[in-house]
């Protein structure tokens, strides 16, 4: 748990002065048996009222620094764990955005959620506990211990037999309770899971109708989610009778001896009573150590499974001498390919793309066309570096992209995806997500050429009407238009746009194409498309294949020489035109 040594240093020194606190507060309650044993055999035995009432504001003294003590140690254990656990949620999901997409699959959404949620929140719970009363508990069953024991040694014997029996009871409370918890959220996970399934898919859902089979789906997580829990806290309560039956039957010892010892003489009536209040401060405080180890419990599965996340490393180095280094007379907005391989984890190395080269000049518009599965999009997400080559080199501007820190890799280049993505917030918002300091009349141009002013402008709030979660309140092809228009606002040096109009008519298309011609003059375009009049008129065409490439060239050129070309225009045009 090396992740949690920062947070330690961040927060020690105020978690140490709520500990003095709370062992002032542990100390102030430990005297109070003390102190009223003296007061029924010294006050009331001998009918001295001034003892009593001196002794008695003593008491009240101590009994008003305790509760000021604790105050200030509820008020700081507050502020650290409430602090901490909202450190711990921005760093986890900072960790989360640093995660190459290899080391993201690695992990489920759903449960990727959980353990920012629910997790997170188990090991808040148990800093929490730890600072109000793990610490006190011990203090409490030791101090009581050796107070019951300078008061009564022969009394003792009973806790010498009642303690271990309890210590036994708390370990195995730990050791079989551990691999329940974890159950228990992994349980969780799947329970977000569907649910998270279900709301991204609710259109489907209503469309075929398919309520009856969601509920079944979400019923049997949820009821797993039930027998696992019930599992769990079966198991776990047992052991708090257990601990309560054994430290009650050594009080009803210690009242029996002590019965005994006073009818002998040999023990007061003041100490059996504060012997008595001491067994119950140790029984009290085992219960808390027992409760305390089933919040550790919890939060050690929970640590666990966040320790995952930050010990999952991100394998997308780059050479730091490099970084900043462009090579000499490099051409911006070129892009090279040479001889790339590339393979998903969890393949078994089969290849996705094989031997790939070619070359995007600057302000060249390439286009990528193949039939579905022919590893188009695996291609440009190469080029941001979302994932590495397995073989060869992609080089953009002159360098080997492994060379270069993603981030300024990823500003030099905007991508349209081929799932259209909008966010909460207004329609200028969304835009601006390109640029953060774009202006309005930027916004508004880049609308324009997206196609996409006509539309916003027809609303009544135009620019600031809101988007709805996933942008429901707009229709496929203006949600792709929306998201061009965010990438031209950046006017990147390369633009990729990954089947992202699919959704839009031919005319639109075929104005949106125009537009970029004006607007992106100079910038390196490559163009995904599955309709072949998408890329017919650009400059360059890639032809893929399984993988491979079968052809590159101008549209005439391909017709001519190109076979998989041929085929996919046949399909979509030849057989109309003939």
């Amino acid at each position: 748990m090396r992740f949690y040594q920062k947070y330690i240093k961040k927060y020690g020194f105020v978690a140490s002065v709520s500990m003095i606190f709370l062992t002032v507060e542990a100390l102030c309650d430990l005297l109070q048996p003390t102190i009223m044993s003296r007061i029924i055999d010294i006050g009331v035995a001998q009918r001295d009222l001034d003892y009593v009432l001196k002794t008695g504001g003593l008491m009240l003294l101590i009994t008003a620094l305790g509760a000021v003590a604790a105050t200030v140690r509820n008020l700081l254990a507050t502020y650290v764990s409430q602090n901490f656990g909202a450190q711990l949620r921005a760093d986890l999901f900072t960790k989360v955005q640093s995660l190459s997409f290899d080391s993201l699959n690695k992990f489920d959404r759903a449960s990727l959620v959980t353990r920012m949620t629910n997790d997170v929140n188990q090991v808040q719970v148990f800093v929490n506990g730890m600072m109000r009363i793990f610490v006190k508990a011990p203090l409490m069953c030791i101090g009581g211990l050796f107070m019951a024991t300078q008061l009564n040694a022969d009394l003792a014997v009973v806790l010498a037999v009642v303690v271990p029996i309890v210590g036994l009871l708390i370990f195995l409370n730990l050791k079989i309770g551990f691999p329940f918890f974890l159950k228990v959220q992994q349980a969780l996970d799947k329970v977000n899971g569907a649910m998270r399934e279900y709301l991204s898919g609710v259109r489907v859902v209503k469309a075929f109708n398919r309520f009856d089979f969601e509920v079944g789906k979400f019923t049997g997580a949820n009821e797993e989610l039930q027998k696992k829990s019930l599992s769990a806290t079966r198991v776990m309560s047992v052991f708090s009778p257990a601990i309560m039956l054994t430290v009650n039957l050594g009080i009803v010892a210690v009242l029996w001896l002590g019965g005994l010892g006073v009818e002998q003489g040999s023990i007061q009536v003041g100490h059996i009573i504060a012997f008595t209040n001491y067994m119950t401060q140790i029984l009290f405080s085992l219960m808390m150590i027992s409760l305390v180890f089933n919040m550790f419990v919890r939060a050690k599965a929970s640590a666990g499974r966040i320790g995952e996340v930050f010990a999952e490393e991100n394998r997308m180095s780059w050479k730091e001498a490099a970084a900043g280094a462009d090579e000499a007379g490099a051409e911006t907005g070129r892009i090279d390919f040479e001889n790339v391989s590339f393979s998903y984890a969890g393949t078994n190395g089969q290849p996705v793309l094989k031997q790939v080269s070619f070359t995007c000049l600057p302000g060249e518009t390439v286009g990528i066309i193949g039939s579905t599965g022919s590893g188009k999009s695996s291609l440009v997400g190469l080029i941001p570096r979302f994932y590495d080559v397995t073989e060869g080199t992609i080089r953009v501007d002159g360098q080997d992209v492994r060379d270069v820190e993603p981030a300024k890799l990823r500003e030099k280049m905007a991508i349209v995806p081929q799932k259209t993505t909008l966010f909460t917030g207004t329609v200028l918002e969304n835009i601006r997500w390109g640029k953060e300091d774009a202006t309005e009349e930027e916004a508004i141009e880049a609308a324009r050429m997206a196609q996409a002013h006509e539309f916003i402008a027809a609303t009544p709030e135009g620019y600031q009407t809101r988007v709805g979660q996933g942008g429901v309140n707009f229709s496929g092809g203006q949600k792709q238009r929306l998201s061009i228009a965010r990438a031209l606002v950046k006017k990147p040096d390369i633009l990729i746009l990954d089947d992202s109009t699919s959704a839009v008519d031919v005319a639109t298309e075929s104005r949106i194409k125009e537009a970029l011609k004006t607007y992106a003059k100079g910038l390196t375009c490559i163009l995904i498309a599955q309709r072949i009049t998408s890329v017919m008129d650009a400059d360059k065409i890639v032809v893929l294949d399984n993988g491979a490439v079968a052809g590159i060239g101008s549209h005439e050129t391909l017709l001519a020489t190109c076979q998989v070309y041929q085929e996919i225009f046949l399909s979509q045009i030849g057989r109309e035109v003939s």
